[in-house]
């Protein structure tokens, strides 16, 4: 393949990958796999519980997730822009709850050995982090659809509002801006809520 035929390839939605991909293109299969990968481990950075992360480190957790999660791509039919950003993310907590779940059956690891005091955070540490993330993707849930996709990309990826503007076919970056102060204000409000 040529280096246009690359750019080309790099300059394509990620929708127009996916139906390359569902018809057997395996460049496009890469390309997603090459524009998806840093995006998941930004979002899933810090989200694996303690207890289950001496197991698994993050970009383990992502390349399993992701292989499995395309794998299953052939049946996905993506019903707005971000569809596939979400099904990825959706598939990635779904692993992380399972991992989470098989930490807890298992209990927590002791080292008999020590003596001194981890250096990590305390329970009532953890479990306030932990009440804050399940308050957060909460209230997340009830956000529309749009609002979700210009959180997700903005805070837990950490885009640039130039690509979050591309990625959603925003106007403009100002547009941009509006759109995820006004998610981020709707947010607030839901996790108000919650308290």
């Amino acid at each position: 393949m040529s280096a246009e035929e690359i750019d080309l390839l790099r300059s394509e939605p990620s929708l127009v990958l996916l139906e390359r991909m569902q018809k057997g293109d395996r460049s496009a299969r890469d390309e997603l796999i090459e524009r998806y990968w840093p995006r998941l481990e930004r979002w899933a950075r810090g989200r694996l519980p303690m207890g289950a992360r001496d197991l698994h480190d993050t970009a383990d957790l992502v390349q399993d997730t992701l292989v499995a999660a395309l794998n299953r791509l052939p049946e996905f039919v993506p019903q707005h822009d971000g569809a596939l950003q979400a099904y990825f993310r959706v598939a990635l907590l779904n692993r992380i709850r399972s991992l989470a779940k098989g930490a807890r059956k298992r209990g927590e690891r002791v080292d008999l050995e020590s003596a001194v005091a981890a250096a990590g955070p305390s329970p009532l540490e953890e479990a306030i982090g932990q009440e804050a993330l399940s308050c957060y993707e909460r209230a997340l849930d009830r956000l529309r659809a749009d609002d979700q996709d210009v959180i997700v990309l903005r805070i837990e990826l950490d885009l640039p509002y130039e690509e979050i503007a591309a990625q959603l076919k925003k106007p403009s970056i100002v547009a941009t801006r509006k759109a995820v102060s006004r998610a981020l204000y709707r947010l607030a409000r839901e996790m108000q809520r919650d308290a």
